[in-house]
């Protein structure tokens, strides 16, 4: 093979190989107000343990149990969150009637939320810091 069809051939090549190509599918990269996720602390004064949910979209999603008289420690995926950063969260006595749903509020990327159930649930109060 002389060295200019040896050129052509691999000329041909890239070409072909060109038109053929598919660019893979690029997704933007997600922003990190989109990627944080957020700290919640909820301080239990009830007698009940309470299991925690967090509502977007109204579906309730279990984050877990806050022990009675006792605080406890959740993580909120940024998945849950949404792109609107609003959120309401709901506790529910295991083994009690009734429950607590906040008001809905916003988290933004680096703060967190304080919630406070009470022994009457009903004057339970959030916070975001």
């Amino acid at each position: 093979m002389t060295a200019r069809s040896l050129l052509a051939h691999v000329a041909w090549c890239a070409v072909v190989g060109a038109a053929c190509h598919r660019a893979p599918k690029t997704h933007p990269e997600p922003a990190a107000a989109d990627t944080t996720n957020i700290p919640l602390d909820v301080t239990n004064h009830n007698w009940l343990d309470v299991t925690i949910y967090v509502i977007r979209d109204d579906e309730p999603v279990r984050l877990g149990v806050a022990s009675a008289a006792s605080e406890a420690s959740f993580i909120l995926p940024a998945r849950l969150i949404g792109q609107g950063h609003e959120i309401r969260l709901l506790g529910h006595p295991i083994g009690g009637a009734g429950g607590t749903i906040t008001e809905t509020v916003t988290v933004q990327p680096g703060q967190w939320i304080e919630w406070t159930l009470e022994s009457d649930l009903s004057r339970s109060a959030i916070g975001v810091y």
